[in-house]
């Protein structure tokens, strides 16, 4: 059996060796949970609420017929979901989480010749994709707010005539957001054969007055595809639902790399979510306040931060991150992985009142306050 040590041993070694591969790195996040009961883990900007008990309700009564495909069913709940935000059927496409739908994207709109543009840092997997695929990665340094270089990313896509423009907003990991206007400018201001992927996996959590949906630009028939998740503030990550939206003929060709359809209990539990019209002004207010009250316990230490608008954040450690992982990690609180090349910024997952009392703690071992 693993010791505690071990693990913050074998998490120092992801940390050092993050080259290969998001998806390693999960399946190693998942071996630690395994053999930690007690482990609380801050690391994945996972939800610890989980699903409302109307989701879970709705997956027990259904379960017994998933012994069939049930095609209509996902039929009617892209229906359902197109409905919710105003758009028709044919322009939104249902994933396996928001990660298959930005990996249609990569394949429908990069090639050898054209590029993902994208922020440093920001979510990896349109990166890996395009990457693995031999198609070329632009990544540019975010602003001095943390937001996307949305001049840079446009010169860029301009130069080579064309490209696949991801910006994550907010961000991850950085938990900022690109202001509307700059969004605005981007989608106004695209060079020909270039689509903007807008990641609004994290955007349910944000309260800034500055952040805005993407989606509008789609009922304008820009260029813009815009991702989302059941995984985050609807507390579905296991279940893995997502969906993007866009223009017909941008769907269309993001569509024909769509591996297959969701798990009929995840289009249950995420009707079910979505029917509930309090639900998510409810989450957000309280991670809100979980969130507040780390910022402000983080000012009284005199400990900088990047201001979050999402439920994770990340803190100025002023030292090599890979430090501090395991040593978090050896008392019992798993932490994010290195950003490069934020390399003094270590990324918390918002977690329950209990989590952030704990983090707390330990943290303030580690960093000797």
């Amino acid at each position: 059996m693993l010791t505690r040590r071990d693990l913050a041993r074998n998490f120092s070694l992801i940390a050092a060796g993050i080259a290969m591969g998001g998806e390693a790195a999960y399946a190693q996040r998942r071996k630690i949970k395994g053999h930690n009961a007690d482990l609380v883990l801050l690391n994945a900007n996972e939800n610890p609420d989980g699903p409302p008990a109307s989701a879970i309700e709705a997956m027990s009564k259904i379960l017994a017929k998933t012994g069939r495909y049930h095609d209509e069913d996902n039929d009617q709940f892209n229906e359902l979901l197109a409905k919710s935000e105003g758009l028709q059927s044919d322009q939104v496409l249902v994933g396996c989480g928001s990660s298959e739908i930005l990996h249609c994207a990569v394949d429908a709109f990069t090639s050898p010749s054209i590029p993902l543009i994208t922020s440093a840092p920001a979510y990896e997997l349109p990166v890996d994709m395009a990457a693995a695929q031999g198609h070329p990665v632009i990544k540019l340094p975010m602003t001095p707010q943390y937001g996307a270089d949305v001049h840079g990313m446009v010169a860029a896509a301009d130069k080579a005539k064309g490209g696949l423009i991801y910006v994550v907003n907010p961000n991850n990991p950085t938990s900022s957001i690109t202001p509307k206007a700059d969004i605005s400018w981007l989608i106004e201001n695209l060079p020909a054969n270039t689509v903007a992927l807008i990641d609004e996996a994290y955007i349910h959590f944000a309260k800034s007055s500055q952040m805005a949906s993407a989606i509008p630009y789609i009922k304008q028939n820009k260029n813009v595809v815009v991702a989302r998740t059941f995984s985050k503030i609807y507390g579905m990550a296991g279940l893995r639902v997502g969906y993007g939206m866009g223009r017909t003929d941008l769907i269309n060709k993001m569509g024909v790399f769509r591996n297959n359809v969701i798990s009929l209990t995840g289009v249950y539990a995420a009707k079910a979510a979505i029917a509930e019209p309090t639900l998510v002004p409810e989450r957000r207010e309280k991670f809100g306040k979980v969130r507040a009250d780390l910022c402000g316990w983080l000012d009284s230490q005199k400990i900088g931060f990047i201001q979050p608008h999402a439920n994770f954040m990340m803190i100025d450690v002023k030292r090599d991150v890979r430090t501090v992982i395991p040593a978090m990690m050896e008392r019992g609180v798993a932490v994010g992985r290195p950003f490069p090349p934020m390399d003094h910024f270590l990324r918390v997952t918002i977690g329950s009142d209990a989590d952030m009392a704990r983090f707390k703690q330990e943290f303030a071992k580690v960093m000797q306050v």
